[in-house]
């Protein structure tokens, strides 16, 4: 396989120099995906307009879809960063370490939501009815359906990007999910 060296500041574009100064300068560094993002000149400023878009969605609802579909896809980098993120948006270990089965159990309105989330991801966009009609029982409207659908789509371009390139992990690693089979 390819080996994808992360670029640093001198060996982007312009444009993404200064998207390099304006996230080390609010986050501290350039967090490893994003700048794999700027091997594109313009992907970087694509991607952050779409992940930073206005939302009808609650933060802790984003991480209940950026967590859910980092497990179905398998994205270690995604776990890691939306396991921090997650913590920073209020949740416990145990409810990350859940939300990323596809469950909420504390929760009954994420609880709708991550096995939405969940049943969509692994049908490629088709899910249940049933889980549909759950989603919209637990109270989510037609727009939060479009924002979830979004929501999963950007987290998905970002587990493609790392699941292909493999590029090193800058987020402490998220726990192993020890999945129990029934």
């Amino acid at each position: 396989m390819r080996n994808f060296n992360v670029p640093t500041r001198d060996q982007v574009s312009t444009n993404n120099q200064a998207i390099f100064d304006q996230l080390q300068s609010k986050l501290g560094f350039v967090p490893n995906l994003y700048a794999t993002y700027a091997y594109s000149d313009t992907a970087l400023a694509d991607y952050l307009t779409l992940s930073n878009r206005k939302t009808t969605l609650k933060a802790k609802e984003k991480e209940v879809v950026n967590l859910v579909v980092s497990q179905v896809n398998d994205c270690s980098y995604c776990q890691a960063a939306h396991t921090a993120i997650g913590k920073m948006n209020g949740f416990t270990d145990e409810q990350i370490l859940e939300i990323r089965t596809g469950t909420a159990s504390f929760d009954a309105k994420l609880d709708a939501l991550a096995k939405f989330v969940k049943d969509a991801t692994i049908n490629r966009g088709k899910p249940s009815s049933q889980a549909v009609e759950t989603l919209f029982a637990a109270g989510y409207t037609n727009a939060n359906l479009i924002d979830i659908i979004v929501l999963i789509g950007d987290k998905t371009i970002s587990n493609f990007i790392h699941g292909i390139t493999q590029i090193p992990v800058d987020f402490p690693a998220a726990p192993v999910l020890e999945m129990v089979t029934v």
